[in-house]
């Protein structure tokens, strides 16, 4: 077993085998930098977990062995604090401590966790995997999150900010509050179950024509549509009755439930302000 922990803000402490690379764009007043991390097992599929609190995040699937992080930031431009004068300082550079991104990456059984304090300034993160790889990835302010190309298990969670999933394969759990949901799948996993919600934003995703599901769904201030042929459950809506201090509230279940080709796993989708779609690829 081999643990890793590196600190890309700290790069003198970066271990042999990562590669680190720092670049400022002095013209964008951009931060840059990149961490190359290997996995304990290259030839087995592994895991990526990423949680930001303030920036973007665009995971995409490529033929390597590695998980190669690529780091954007604006530059730090806060005013600059009077000092005395160090007399044992002449002649020596100051290093500023506030020019750095500060992420760590671990590496532990081909599971990779990205993590960061950076809370003050947006950063926008680009992550390449192998192609079999499950994902966790998760942000709050100031940013977007797209997947491309990637097979595995993906959940997905967002806050402001929309979800785009890309070409991808396997299952996935897709949540934001404000934006929207799109998902394109190449393939699904006929076993696990989905789902895909936002509070306000439209939910449109795309499958395989041949694809065999059960579909969940309920959009409050919205219309639902889909170009598959959904054999829709028409029996009564089910009336759920709920006692407290001797009375009743009465209050009746509006999914809307069926079938799509037989019929399979549930996949759910669920939104307030905004319109479902389910699509049949072309």
């Amino acid at each position: 077993m081999k643990t890793t922990h590196i600190s890309i803000a700290v790069l003198a402490l970066a271990m042999t085998y990562a590669a680190p690379l720092v670049a400022q764009n002095e013209a964008k007043n951009e931060i840059k930098e990149q961490l190359v991390v290997p996995l304990s097992e290259p030839n087995k599929s592994g895991s990526l977990q990423v949680r930001l609190i303030n920036g973007s995040i665009h995971v995409i699937g490529y033929a390597g062995k590695e998980v190669i992080i690529d780091a954007v930031a604006e530059a730090y431009s806060g005013k600059k604090t009077e000092h005395k004068n160090d007399e044992l300082a002449a002649g020596m550079k100051k290093i500023s401590t506030n020019g750095g991104i500060d992420i760590t990456a671990e590496e532990r059984n081909n599971t990779i966790k990205v993590t960061s304090q950076f809370m003050k300034r947006p950063m926008n993160l680009t992550i390449k995997v192998p192609q079999q790889f499950g994902l966790k990835v998760s942000t709050v302010n100031n940013g977007d999150i797209l997947i491309e190309n990637v097979n595995g298990e993906l959940e997905i969670s967002n806050v402001n900010g929309t979800i785009k999933l890309v070409n991808v394969s396997g299952s996935a759990v897709a949540t934001t509050v404000n934006g929207g949901v799109k998902a394109n799948f190449k393939s699904i996993n006929a076993e696990s179950p989905m789902a895909f919600t936002s509070l306000n934003g439209s939910v449109d995703v795309t499958f395989p024509p041949s694809a065999k599901f059960d579909v969940k769904l309920k959009s409050d201030r919205g219309e639902i549509y889909s170009d598959f042929d959904v054999d829709v459950d028409k029996t009564q809506p089910k009336t759920n009755r709920v006692s407290k201090d001797g009375m009743y509230k009465v209050s009746v279940d509006d999914w809307v439930q069926g079938k799509v080709n037989g019929g399979g796993s549930e996949i759910m989708m669920k939104n307030m302000h905004g319109n479902i779609y389910i699509r049949k690829a072309k």
